[in-house]
C-alpha cells in the first residue's frame, strides 16, 4: 500500500494542474467565443463584398478558430483526466485522523 505521505503529495500536485489546467480552459474558452464573434463578422463580409481578400480573411480567421477548438477540446480532456485522477487519489488517501 501507498503510504498516505505520498498520496497526500501526488493528491497536492494534481490538484495544482487540475487548479492551472482549469484556468487555462477558461481563458481559451473566452477567448473563442470573441474569435466565434469575429468570424461571424468575417463570414457575412465575405458574403456582402465577394472579394477574394474577404474571403481569405475569412478563411484564415476560420482555421484559427478551428485550432483554438481543438486545443479547447484537449484541454477540457486535460481537465477530466485530472479530475478523474484526484478522485482516484482520494479514494486511496486515509487520512492520519482516521487511522488514529
Amino acid at each position: 500500500m501507498v503510504s498516505s505521505r505520498l498520496i497526500q503529495r501526488r493528491l497536492a500536485d494534481v490538484q495544482r494542474q487540475l487548479s492551472h489546467a482549469r484556468e487555462s480552459l477558461a481563458v481559451l474558452e473566452e477567448q473563442v467565443a470573441v474569435w466565434n464573434d469575429a468570424l461571424d463578422d468575417a463570414r457575412i463580409r465575405a458574403l456582402v463584398s465577394e472579394t477574394p481578400l474577404q474571403t481569405r480573411e475569412y478563411e484564415d480567421l476560420a482555421r484559427h478558430v478551428s485550432v483554438a477548438n481543438a486545443e479547447m477540446t484537449r484541454r477540457a480532456s486535460e481537465v477530466r483526466e485530472l479530475v478523474s485522477a484526484r478522485d482516484d487519489l482520494l479514494r486511496e488517501w486515509t487520512p492520519k485522523e482516521i487511522r488514529e
